[in-house]
């Protein structure tokens, strides 16, 4: 066996007399002998050239026939070549690995959710198991646990995060230390998993959020894996960015959407019931399905005193959508600090009309305002129109009158000039108050064609004597079958009814009812 100096160094053992395959790694000697079988050609013309190790260093080997019939072998380091190949491998790994947690923490804006996936997530990739704790007020912390090929599960510890070393740092977000190894023998029982066995290393990280931190991650590994090298720990601060800006954006989400429902609630038409033994019943449309408030509304106001009249409200602001919602919510706000001033609705309307001039609102509204109280069997009715559909009457023998009432818009003229009128409905008489956006619905087997007055007339004349809630289901069922999948306005609905009224007669010493009308 011959060799140069650096095969010298590299292999001291080999010399002139030695024999190849005594001085040689398993994996060199096992070449030369394929070599020998099938060629050094062969071995050249592989798609991959032969590789190993010799000591702590990493060599390819290149065959070369010599005319004596031996073989040169040629060791070229790429110890350095293999450990960049392996770092970007690496580095792809953990790129594909960020991409997807990103893509599936940002999948869901709900907070618990977003606390479980980040457990399973980490206890997956980083370590052994994970907890995902997050802030809160009180003593009380949320922590979703969970051990690798496990199911995150969440607890409420009542501990204080400043018991456990570098948690409560990472919980307020000061001082801002990226990360924090922790003495295992430091960490409570609470933050060990029960069957994980003994912890070798662990690692507090913060969950930055937007502005404020989102929360802190804990990752543990066991006595017999690896203890986590600064590389890991750099990717676990990645890994934590993306998952605290997923937890931040659901947490602020949670709080937006609490503070809707609140708001929500506010512009949402009430339901209405019986109040003072008038029937009240209405019903509600927007504009576009997938909202649930717009331009259009009505409210019932009982009387501070019985005997007194409710003042029912009913209205249409120009425009739809949430911009037309806010002004509705701002007339009704008006007008219920204006109930006070009920018993006169011109001015309630002029004032009305001054607080919508000096808004910096653009946008009009047409009101009715009708005040109703029980008297005997009937109810009285005053209707106010300001710049409004006509309301209609529905009589017991299937007539459909037009109350005479009329009036100008508000909130676009100095002057809302309106004309108040008074009538009575027997018992089984409603009075039907609406919105344009009923009568002006475009459809019908052609399409294109309005609902109509007159069709909402010949509606309303079948539904004599019928109960206020049926009125309105029959109304906003007709309409909604006129438009089908067309565009419509927001459209409204308010029906006042007289009950039919129950009268009791002693026959034979027994109470018998009858209904009359």
């Amino acid at each position: 066996m011959l060799r140069n100096a650096a095969a010298g160094a590299l292999l001291p053992a080999a010399g002139p007399g030695t024999r190849f395959h005594d001085v040689v790694p398993a994996w060199l000697s096992a070449a030369d002998q394929a070599v020998r079988t099938s060629g050094a050609k062969a071995a050249q013309e592989a798609d991959a050239p032969l590789s190993g190790v010799i000591g702590d260093r990493s060599f390819e080997a290149h065959p070369s026939a010599r005319e004596d019939g031996t073989v040169a072998w040629w060791l070229v380091d790429d110890t350095d070549h293999l450990l960049a190949r392996e770092a970007l491998r690496l580095e792809r790994t953990r790129t594909a690995f960020l991409t997807e947690a990103s893509s599936t923490l940002l999948a869901s804006l709900n907070l618990g959710r977003c606390m479980d996936v980040t457990a399973s997530l980490a206890a997956e990739h980083l370590c052994d198991a994970a907890l995902v704790i997050a802030p809160t007020h009180g003593r009380r912390l949320p922590v979703v646990t969970c051990l690798r090929d496990g199911t995150p599960s969440l607890s409420h510890e009542s501990v204080d995060p400043d018991d456990v070393p570098g948690l409560g740092e990472a919980l307020r977000g000061f001082p801002p230390v990226p990360s924090r190894w922790i003495d295992p023998s430091a960490a409570p029982d609470w933050m060990v998993p029960g069957e994980f066995g003994e912890v070798g290393s662990i690692v507090i990280t913060p969950l930055p959020g937007h502005g404020v931190p989102a929360g802190a991650l804990v990752l543990l590994r066991r006595a017999d894996s690896a203890a986590f090298t600064d590389s890991e720990e750099v990717f676990a601060r990645l890994f934590a960015a993306r998952a605290g800006a997923a937890m931040s954006a659901a947490r602020l989400y949670a709080e937006q959407t609490s503070i809707t429902d609140v708001l929500m609630r506010e512009l949402l038409p009430p339901s209405l019931h019986q109040i003072s033994g008038v029937d009240y019943a209405g019903g509600y449309r927007p504009s576009a399905d997938h909202e649930r408030i717009g331009g259009d509304f009505y409210d019932v106001h009982p009387a501070a005193v019985d005997g007194e009249a409710s003042l029912v409200t009913l209205g249409d602001v120009c425009g739809k959508g949430l911009e037309a919602a806010v002004l509705t919510g701002k007339i009704r706000n008006t007008l219920h600090a204006l109930l006070p001033l009920a018993d006169d609705h011109q001015r309630m309307i002029t004032l009305l009309n001054t607080a919508l001039l000096n808004s910096h609102h653009t946008r009009f509204a047409t009101l009715v305002l009708a005040s109703a109280v029980r008297a005997g069997n009937e109810v009285q009715l005053r209707l106010t129109s300001a710049g409004h559909p006509t309301p209609l009457v529905v009589r017991a023998n299937g007539t459909v009158e037009e109350a005479e009432t009329r009036g100008t818009l508000v909130g676009a003229m100095p002057q809302a000039p309106a004309h108040t009128t008074t009538l009575t409905l027997a018992p089984g008489e409603s009075c039907v108050l609406y919105t344009d956006g009923i009568t002006e619905a475009e459809g019908g087997p052609m399409g294109g064609v309005q609902f109509g007055e007159a069709r909402l007339k010949r509606i309303l004349a079948e539904c004599a004597g019928m109960p206020s809630e049926s009125i309105v289901e029959r109304v906003q069922m007709l309409a909604a079958q006129w438009i089908g999948t067309g565009r419509h306005d927001d459209m409204a609905v308010v029906v006042i009814s007289a009950p039919r009224t129950h009268h009791l007669s002693a026959v034979d010493g027994h109470t018998r009812g009858r209904f009359t009308a």
